[in-house]
């Protein structure tokens, strides 16, 4: 799987602009600087910049590691591996919170609400055809979480009971498809906060999504557990306006970056910052 923060306006008729302004970012975002850079690297890159001295990222959040709030701010694995570009450019990234699936379909770079996108994006055919992807940052699979004293250990255990699922994933993909085989139902949710909530609750029986938010979710409440991996394969990727030279060139800009922290060992110092341990070989 998966709004947000700061802007500046200027126009006389600002009081009014600022208002509206706020309320499209008023859910998250980095509120580390006073204002953008200059553009004029991202110009000499071939990169036209949806908004003055910023890279404009789309997210929906939470999604804890890779994309959630510490106060005001959004921080995380994907944006750090973001920021990478945005210092690039000479410019200061900013977080807009929007649904998830505006992200996926290509709507938000189309209504130019964004430069990039993140939140743990699985690498698909149907998004490839939407989206400018990147190379992969990272492998993923899906995970099943329960209460840990609870009885259930695998799909199969599950029939009759609930799974959550969170909306627009391909947790809730793979939860659709074996729910027939196995007689469970599917509640999904709008986000992993309300999909594990609803585990601790009672409300479902089990959740599934991925493995990059539930380990960590269960090491901060051990009143939970992971009881099976489903081997699917995941690749996660950034995603940009397809068809596009801005896009085109920003995913390339990032594929470039990417193999440099990789080889100077950045990425792996970002890796083990947000997963507490260091990337599989």
């Amino acid at each position: 799987m998966n709004q947000i923060l700061r802007t500046s306006r200027r126009t006389v008729a600002a009081a009014s602009a600022a208002v509206l302004a706020l309320s499209l970012v008023a859910c998250g975002g980095d509120d580390s600087g006073s204002g953008g850079g200059s553009d004029d690297k991202a110009k000499a890159a071939g990169i036209t910049l949806v908004k003055s001295g910023k890279l404009t990222v789309c997210t929906h959040l939470p999604y804890k590691p890779f994309e959630f709030k510490d106060g005001t701010k959004v921080v995380g694995f994907d944006y750090d591996l973001l920021d990478l570009v945005a210092k690039d450019l000479g410019v200061e990234q900013e977080v807009v919170n929007i649904e998830w699936s505006q992200i996926t379909s290509g709507a938000a770079f189309a209504a130019k609400k964004c430069d990039m996108g993140m939140g743990a994006m699985t690498i698909r055919e149907d998004r490839q055809k939407a989206l400018a992807i990147t190379d992969p940052y990272m492998d993923a699979t899906q995970v099943l979480l329960v209460k840990k004293d609870s009885p259930y250990k695998s799909l199969a255990d599950l029939k009759g009971k609930k799974i959550g699922a969170q909306a627009d994933t391909t947790g809730k993909d793979y939860a659709d498809k074996y729910k027939a085989a196995n007689g469970y139902e599917v509640l999904v949710f709008a986000d992993l906060t309300l999909q594990t909530n609803n585990v601790k609750s009672g409300r479902v029986d089990a959740a599934i999504n991925d493995n990059g938010v539930l380990y960590p979710f269960v090491s901060e409440n051990p009143d939970t557990a992971v009881v099976a991996e489903f081997d699917t394969g995941e690749k996660y990727g950034f995603a940009a306006k397809k068809d596009d030279p801005s896009g085109t060139k920003l995913v390339e800009k990032f594929n470039e970056l990417l193999k440099k922290a990789k080889s100077d060992g950045s990425y792996t110092e970002i890796y083990k910052k947000w997963f507490k341990t260091e990337p599989k070989k």
